[in-house]
């Protein structure tokens, strides 16, 4: 009798190669509970979630998203997002909603 495992390899080693890279790729976000796209650093945006490559953190488009903007209404506001970034940040508000609240909570309690 094979394990589990066994299976898992033989299934996946079926599938075509292209196939196996999408695998691939959703394993590795799952095991490191990252989305594509999401950053973080010490250095910038406090350490918070933010869109690679800038100083935009995930709990601020959310914040403009609970103010009622529309995604268009978003990209307007920074013309250098993309639809995709947008996509990735609302999967991580999905999956770390509590992060999102709290960070918004202190931001508009630093605001007051």
């Amino acid at each position: 009798m094979s394990s589990t495992f066994d299976q898992a390899q033989s299934l996946v080693a079926s599938l075509p190669r292209q196939d196996r890279a999408r695998l691939f790729v959703w394993m590795a976000a799952e095991i490191a509970d990252q989305l594509p796209g999401i950053e973080f650093d010490p250095r910038v945006c406090v350490g918070s979630a933010r869109i690679a490559g800038t100083r935009i953190p995930v709990w601020s488009l959310e914040s403009w998203s609970r103010l009622g903007a529309s995604d268009e209404e978003i990209l307007r506001n920074y013309p250098s997002l993309q639809t995709s970034d947008l996509l990735n940040a609302w999967q991580y508000v999905a999956r770390h909603a509590g992060e999102i609240d709290r960070e918004i909570a202190e931001n508009d309690a630093e605001n007051d």
